[in-house]
């Protein structure tokens, strides 16, 4: 099996992490199977970066896009909050410590995609946990399927985790995503942190190697009226693309010979892995094997679900 060629950026490249409030990622999201048979399609997205203690900031930076309230682009803190939770920062950062992240973080910035007319579905949102320095020092993965479950993989970034080809973490599936891969799996993750752009890779592993990669590619845009006009004509129903995306890929694997998997009783979909912060996460590094992103693992679930 051929492992797919990094053509991106190198960390030493990319500059710092973005000094503004938010900014748009513009780029593509890509989904490979690699067995039993091949699968591969790509898909244009956006996703914007937030700078979690600069709410009210990031509030007044374009027409047409709005923090917690309605517009026809937006960020809703409650999108990423679970029930009984007001405040999105202290939050985010209270899952880090209880994820194993000691150092104090003096920034969050979370990558995600907005809402869209008041629509949205994540599949993957992360959360990059800076220190005073600015240094990164941990992340989290919050995975969505669209049966309804949620969890957040919690990793420390642990010393010689970061290289020029940015960050590299790993860890077991826990939380089903998709009804068409089993759960003894494993995540590699390598990660290019947000600067002039953002890198997303993922490999999905089974006992055999790898079964699934994906992996986006974003450009940095400002967050203002014209970058807004432009994604929106290129994407204008970006929540539909998404859960469109999934479902119609997800026949069409079917229609391949793809073989539904009946979810085990033993694995609960609507856990938050901030209860068991560190029983999933393994600092253990790798060789950069075919290593490529996921936003969802396979991402293929059978049921509709729009964040209201």
């Amino acid at each position: 099996m051929t492992a797919l060629p990094d053509k991106g950026i190198r960390l030493s490249r990319n500059g710092p992490a973005p000094s503004v409030a938010a900014c748009i990622y513009e780029g593509q999201v890509m989904h490979q199977r690699l067995k039993p048979f091949g699968h591969r399609f790509n898909y244009r997205v956006f996703s914007l970066m937030i700078d979690l203690d600069r709410l009210e900031e990031a509030d007044g930076l374009a027409r047409g896009f709005s923090v917690n309230r309605f517009n026809w682009v937006a960020f809703h803190e409650r999108d990423h909050l679970d029930e009984g939770e007001t405040d999105l920062a202290r939050t985010a950062r209270r899952r880090f410590r209880e994820g194993g992240v000691t150092e104090p973080l003096a920034r969050i910035l979370l990558v995600s995609y907005p809402r869209v007319l008041g629509k949205v579905f994540n599949p993957l949102a992360v959360y990059y946990g800076y220190d005073a320095e600015g240094e990164l020092r941990g992340m989290t993965y919050e995975v969505r399927n669209t049966f309804g479950g949620l969890h957040r993989y919690v990793c420390p970034v642990v010393p010689g985790a970061m290289s020029e080809a940015g960050l590299r973490q790993q860890a077991d599936k826990i939380f089903r995503v998709s009804p068409f891969v089993e759960m003894n799996m494993r995540y590699h993750f390598r990660m290019l942190p947000p600067g002039e752009e953002v890198r997303w890779r993922i490999l999905e592993t089974d006992p055999e190697g790898p079964l699934l990669s994906a992996t986006f590619a974003g450009s940095r845009r400002p967050l203002d009226a014209a970058t807004l006009l432009r994604v929106l004509a290129r994407v204008p129903l970006l929540p539909i693309t998404v859960l469109g995306g999934i479902h119609w890929e997800a026949l069409k694997i079917w229609l391949k010979g793809a073989k539904f998997i009946p979810e085990s009783k033993k694995v609960t979909n609507a856990t938050d892995s901030s209860q068991l912060p560190s029983a999933n996460f393994h600092p253990r590094l790798e060789p950069d094997a075919a290593g490529s992103r996921s936003t969802s693992g396979d991402g293929h679930g059978l049921r509709l679900q729009l964040k209201r």
